[in-house]
C-alpha cells in the first residue's frame, strides 16, 4: 500500500495542485479518482467537508487531510521538503502569503469566472447560482474575468519581483498552487499578459512530467468542453 494516498477529481485546480506536487517531490503516492463517489456515508466519514484533493496517511491525527496548501505543507514538514517550503522564516512567510492571496483574492474570482465553462457547480450565494437571469449571470463571469489583471499583477510585481518563482531560483508549493490554477483559464482563452506565459512555460520545463502528466487531464477535459461547444 502506498504511503499517501489521494482521492482526486482530475478536472480540478485544486486537485491538479495536490497531484503536481506529490510527483514533483518524488513521493510514494495512490491515487483514487473519487469522481461521482464522493458525498457517501463511506467518504464523509474520513472527508465531512466532501472536498478533494483528500491525503490519506497514517502520520495524520484522524488519518486523513483536505485542502490542497494544506496537504503540501504538511508532506514538506514531514520529509523535509525545504526545496519547496524554506525553512527560513522570511521566505515561508511569502510563501504562505502567495498562497493565501491565491486562495482568499485570486481563486473566487477564477471560480467566477471560468466555472460556467468549466461545467462546475458555483459556490452558494454567488450570482452564478442564484436566480438570476442569463444576462446578469454572463456579466458576473466578464466582470470577474476582468477583475483578474489586478491580482496577477500583485504576483509579478510583489511575489516573484524579478525572479524566476517565488520560492525564487526553484519552484515552491505557492509556485505549483498557482501554475495549477493558471492553467483553467485556458478554458475562458484568457489573454495571459507575456510574463504569465513565460512564467508557465517555465515551470513545466522545470518541472517537467511532474507537471505535464497531471496537466494533460485538464487540459484534455478544457479541449472536450470547447469541442462540444463548437
Amino acid at each position: 500500500m502506498a504511503a499517501n494516498t489521494l482521492s482526486i477529481l482530475k478536472p480540478s485546480v485544486n486537485n491538479l495542485t495536490a497531484r503536481i506536487f506529490v510527483r514533483a517531490a518524488g513521493l510514494d503516492f495512490e491515487e483514487l479518482d473519487v469522481w461521482g463517489k464522493k458525498s457517501t456515508p463511506e467518504f464523509l466519514q474520513k472527508d465531512p467537508a466532501d472536498l478533494t484533493p483528500l491525503l490519506e496517511e497514517a502520520g495524520l491525527p484522524s488519518g486523513s487531510l483536505w485542502e490542497s496548501c494544506a496537504i503540501m505543507q504538511y508532506l514538506c514538514n514531514k520529509h523535509g521538503l525545504d526545496q519547496f517550503y524554506p525553512k527560513d522564516p522570511g521566505r515561508r512567510a511569502m510563501i504562505d502569503s502567495a498562497m493565501f492571496y491565491l486562495i482568499g483574492t485570486f481563486y473566487p474570482l477564477l471560480t467566477r469566472a471560468t466555472y460556467p465553462t468549466l461545467g462546475f457547480t458555483q459556490y452558494p450565494g454567488e450570482v452564478g447560482s442564484s436566480d438570476a437571469d442569463d444576462e446578469m449571470k454572463a456579466r458576473a463571469q466578464k466582470d470577474a474575468e476582468a477583475a483578474l489583471a489586478g491580482p496577477l499583477e500583485v504576483y509579478r510585481a510583489f511575489f516573484l519581483g524579478g525572479e524566476p518563482f517565488i520560492g525564487g531560483d526553484a519552484p515552491s508549493i505557492a509556485d505549483i498552487r498557482l501554475a495549477a490554477t493558471l492553467e483553467f483559464l485556458r478554458s475562458i482563452d484568457y489573454d495571459f499578459p507575456a510574463w504569465a506565459q513565460e512564467y508557465m512555460a517555465r515551470m513545466e520545463a522545470t518541472l517537467g512530467d511532474a507537471y505535464s502528466e497531471p496537466a494533460t487531464d485538464v487540459r484534455g477535459y478544457i479541449a472536450g468542453l470547447k469541442s462540444a461547444t463548437a
